[in-house]
């Protein structure tokens, strides 16, 4: 069969789901099908429709299945369409406290408007599609609470090749794009509460928050303790995710997180909160990794506690590779298709 994968994204961003994109179309390559990857425009908020034309637009005909991704991708026309939700446009749905919190009132009339009509739009292309899969039980409950669909869950497994565990090293990994939603500010807090003023951390990524967080690991004193090494490559990130004691992952109501499986693949336990979301479904406390609580002083105490057990960081990682190993894209695959 020939498999379109359909995702968006705003120009020049590199999100979790076009990995996931990737992956998948290889994996389908590998099961001998025809997979090419199909990126719709997202031109931001002030050009919803626009976004959501282009998408309506793209021309899929020529494949026999389609599989699409996050808004607006879904969107797209093919009498064979699985969607495997990754998420819609958060700030009309589950984040529009936040959001309206953050903008004058008179933004948020026009904003209440514009996601109304936003979320008529999504309804009605959702339940155009064949079939809706969730990448998370934190999207199915979504999925069911927003537009009474009930969908599937399927678990992303993680997206590149060569995971390996080198050893359990004297630093926790974190990966991230560093922006507010992700909370790595939770990571250095917690780099200065007393039970972790040992701790050495390495956190990769980049995004609006770069300097932000390094100023906070300045004025909290942990600045000689925290590296920030911006955007890495492929081999870079299976080498610290290969050599770290453990990694540390605790987003707010994050949809899914390929972070906590490939930490799973390298046999490492991840760190999370209990309001994660994706993260906290697979996270297992104490025996796949450990879920705290999101304040500084609890995330403080469960990374020291990895940190100063090296045998325990052993057996959580243990544990995490043979929940991974059960994670695997051949299955996706079988599920996804139709």
């Amino acid at each position: 069969m020939t498999i379109g994968v359909v995702t968006s994204a705003p120009p020049g961003v590199e999100g979790g789901h076009l990995v996931i994109a990737r992956a998948l179309a290889g994996a389908l390559r590998r099961l001998g099908h025809d997979a090419e990857v199909l990126t719709t425009p997202d031109y931001g908020f002030g050009q919803l429709t626009r976004t959501y034309r282009a998408a309506l637009a793209t021309d899929v005909r020529r494949f026999d299945q389609v599989i699409s991704f996050r808004y607006p991708s879904f969107a797209v026309a093919h009498p064979r369409h699985t969607c495997w939700l990754n998420h819609t446009m958060r700030e009309y749905y589950d984040l529009w406290p936040r959001f309206a919190a953050s903008i004058s009132w008179r933004n948020r009339v026009k904003e209440g408007i514009r996601g109304a009509i936003l979320r008529r739009a999504d309804a009605y292309l959702l339940r155009r599609v064949t079939r809706v899969v969730a990448q998370s039980k934190t999207i199915q409950a979504r999925t069911a609470r927003d537009f009474g669909i009930s969908a599937d869950v399927v678990y992303p497994p993680a997206p590149l090749d060569g995971y390996r565990c080198d050893e359990y090293g004297d630093y926790v990994f974190a990966v991230s794009r560093l922006e507010p939603l992700k909370r790595l500010d939770l990571l250095v807090r917690a780099l200065a509460e007393a039970p972790a003023r040992h701790v050495r951390a390495v956190v990769a990524g980049d995004g609006e928050q770069a300097s932000a967080l390094r100023a906070l690991a300045a004025q909290r004193g942990v600045a000689d303790r925290v590296s920030f090494v911006g955007r890495i490559d492929d081999r870079a990130l299976l080498t610290h995710y290969a050599r770290c004691r453990a990694v540390c992952f605790t987003p707010y109501a994050e949809d899914y997180g390929f972070v906590t499986i490939e930490a799973f693949a390298s046999a490492k336990a991840v760190i999370t909160c209990r309001d994660s979301g994706g993260p906290a479904e697979l996270v297992e406390d104490e025996v796949t990794g450990v879920v705290c609580e999101a304040t500084p002083a609890s995330l403080a105490i469960a990374l020291a506690r990895l940190v100063d057990d090296r045998a325990r960081a052993e057996r959580l990682g243990a544990a995490a590779a043979a929940r991974a190993a059960r994670i695997t894209w051949q299955d996706a695959v079988a599920r996804l298709l139709l």
